[in-house]
């Protein structure tokens, strides 16, 4: 007989204080936190509401009636996780399980959950339990039995409870000096492989864009691969690349990268970091967007805000591409195409239909090539590197010898140039 996975049946809480500055829609921000708990295997969100409050209380986060009705729905769904977008304090999560009777999750928890379900790479891995470990560390008031002092002596020797909850803290902090040391090692290959990767010639052309706006599934289609392409947040965590010859151009290496997502919980900056340094030596960013969300203006400005978070150099050229437009009405799809061709920097495309794409990939090949010129270059005999470079790229159109070395005639971009001055 096979073993059945248990499905947890969870509920999605989203506390949503009155304020003026509110700049997301509560509905759709609850939206997306059910669809992130969507992300993880074996758990079924079985309903979910957006909670209004005066103000947060400090204990119990919610108000005493709240609490009950809530204890209620929870008891009669028969509901074993509590999931609450936003942030619970250590305190507050211990009084509500212990209210609810039920496992409480917050935002970076979840989000905790699902990078660990998902990291593939080793640096991805340690990054991902590093963050787990330090915001576990602020969790451990937690009143477990084994941490419950118990009276007795003079005080000099501490309590069971007090040693355990300090061994335990030793104990994190021991595991992330480890940690610490192995991402550095990890850090240090994954640098020589991107320095044996900057000699191939091959330009790296980036795809970034909030969750879900269908970064995979353009990718996909450009270089025929089978990249995982659900639609689900962060189904994939770690860059993926592939090569991908342009018509008429250059070959480009094609990365796909992590999708972001608004109020990243702080722990999981760096986590997030490692897997997107792809971008940071990206020769072009593709940033793809849902144009048919109803919160796409916000969402660009999320991934605008973590590219500089990131320290994306502001000298890479970007290109918008406006995705999904076949989800939107025939007089939209009209005005977005208008809207699109105004500007040099918008593409309006399907990665579903292809409508679109050979547009933004002739304009990728023309950003990357630019105006060719034509230049002799005199090299010594010395600089060997210089003409095996020129070689490998293939842009040398004549060569004679001379006394002191060649005369080279080549025809290259502006940025074949200058990545040749830099030799």
């Amino acid at each position: 007989m096979e073993h059945e996975t248990h499905v947890t049946r969870a509920w999605v809480l989203r506390p949503e204080v009155k304020s003026a500055d509110q700049k997301r829609d509560a509905s759709s921000a609850l939206e997306e936190a059910v669809a992130l708990a969507g992300a993880l295997p074996n758990l079924e969100v079985v309903g979910s509401d957006v909670v209004r409050l005066q103000k947060i209380q400090p204990g119990k986060l919610f108000g005493k009636g709240k609490i009950e009705e809530l204890k209620t729905r929870l008891h009669d769904e028969e509901v074993e996780l509590v999931l609450i977008d936003g942030p619970v304090t250590p305190v507050q999560q211990r009084n509500l399980e212990k209210e609810w009777k039920v496992k409480l999750l917050d935002r970076t928890g979840l989000i905790l959950e699902i990078f660990s379900d998902r990291a593939r790479t080793r640096e991805g891995v340690l990054q991902v339990e590093m963050a787990a470990l330090s915001y576990q560390r602020t969790r451990l008031v937690r009143a477990w039995t084994h941490l419950e002092r118990q009276r007795g002596g003079l005080g000099f020797v501490g309590g069971p409870g007090e040693t355990q909850i300090e061994a335990d803290r030793r104990a994190i902090d021991d595991q992330l000096v480890r940690l610490r040391r192995q991402l550095a090692k990890v850090v240090k290959t994954r640098e020589l492989h991107r320095g044996a990767r900057a000699k191939v010639p091959y330009p790296i052309v980036a795809l970034v864009g909030y969750t879900n706006a269908g970064k995979s599934t353009l990718f996909n289609r450009v270089t025929g691969a089978e990249v995982l392409a659900k639609d689900m947040l962060f189904a994939t965590l770690d860059p993926t690349m592939r090569r991908l010859e342009l018509t008429d151009g250059p070959e480009v290496i094609l990365s796909d990268t992590v999708g972001f997502i608004s109020d990243l919980p702080t722990e999981l900056v760096a986590a997030f970091r490692a897997t997107l340094e792809e971008v940071l030596s990206a020769d072009i960013i593709l940033h793809v967007r849902d144009i048919s969300h109803t919160e796409t203006e916000n969402q660009a400005e999320d991934v605008a805000t973590i590219l500089s978070q990131l320290g994306v150099n502001e000298d890479i050229p970007q290109l918008e591409v406006w995705n999904k437009i076949d989800l939107l009405d025939a007089d939209d799809i009209e005005g977005m195409n208008a809207k699109a061709l105004r500007s040099e920097d918008i593409f309006s495309i399907s990665a579903i239909t292809g409508e679109g794409i050979d547009l933004l990939l002739a304009e990728v090949t023309n950003r990357l090539q630019g105006d060719v010129s034509i230049e002799t270059l005199n090299l010594p005999f010395s600089a060997g590197k210089e003409r095996a470079w020129l070689f490998a790229e293939n842009i040398v159109e004549q060569e004679e010898q001379t006394e002191n070395g060649f005369d080279i005639t080549v025809k290259w971009t502006a940025r074949q140039a200058a990545k040749f001055k830099t030799l």
